[in-house]
């Protein structure tokens, strides 16, 4: 049967009445709008959490809890969160899944959005390469430097993986190990008996840049004053921070 010559209305009534029309009185059925918020290379959000309720392993209430947000670093700053997708359902409730700043490393989940603040974001990503000894820094994927970098010695490795910058601190004397600056990550050391954790940070040389590049610490990556001098004070919180094990 050929449609083109009925007017609009007599074609509708004829598709009801093969069955090949929408049903009287139906509505589409709405699906879950699913937003991706980061890509960790080029553009990545992070925001501080409001509450320090549970964060759950899929979206939704009833899923099994995988950790609980907190206020605060082991260092007492602002905790950061990184923001990996936006779960909307159509009655309007939002999840939010998130990277765990926790042992082990690489813990993801979902948290309700009102339990999270304003969403902030970071253009930059560092690339850790544990040999080479390098540090690769972009901004919105453009390579702006290369540094050399001291990492862990073999008996304290410094852990590779996908981590971010939770904590960034101006040091101001030259007799404090980390001047001139100190970026605390999501990277957690092998040592799980160091103070406050046992996170690994990105720091100034303590007091051996000769050093650099090369394997001095604890697990710890260690800049030369100079180089960490021009990063600190402008690499974001939450800015990727990749450790890998060679050039990819």
């Amino acid at each position: 049967m050929k449609l083109k010559c009925l007017g609009a209305a007599a074609a509708f009534v004829v598709l009801l009445i093969l069955g090949t029309g929408p049903a009287f009185g139906a509505s589409p059925v709405a699906k879950p709008s699913i937003r991706r918020l980061s890509n960790e290379v080029t553009f990545t959000r992070w925001a501080h959490p409001l509450e320090n309720g549970p964060i759950y392993e899929h979206p939704s209430f009833s899923s099994r809890r995988v950790g609980r947000l907190h206020f605060e670093t082991e260092d007492g700053f602002p905790e950061v969160y990184v923001l990996l997708r936006s779960y909307t359902i159509p009655e309007g409730e939002e999840w939010i899944q998130i990277r765990i700043p926790a042992r082990p490393n690489g813990g993801v989940g979902w948290v309700p959005r009102e339990d999270l603040g304003t969403f902030e974001h970071s253009r930059w990503r560092l690339v850790i390469d544990l040999a080479t000894r390098r540090m690769h820094v972009y901004l919105g994927g453009r390579l702006l430097r290369i540094f050399p970098v001291g990492v862990g010695k073999p008996s304290t490795p410094t852990p590779p993986g996908h981590f971010w910058i939770r904590e960034r601190y101006r040091v101001s004397s030259p007799k404090n190990a980390y001047y001139p600056y100190a970026l605390g990550t999501a990277d957690y050391s092998t040592l799980s008996d160091w103070p406050r954790g046992g996170v690994v940070g990105i720091h100034g040389p303590y007091f051996d840049e000769a050093a650099i590049p090369g394997d001095p610490s604890h697990g710890c990556v260690r800049m030369r004053v100079a180089d960490i001098g021009w990063l600190g004070p402008r690499v974001a919180l939450g800015t990727p921070v990749d450790i890998i094990t060679g050039r990819r």
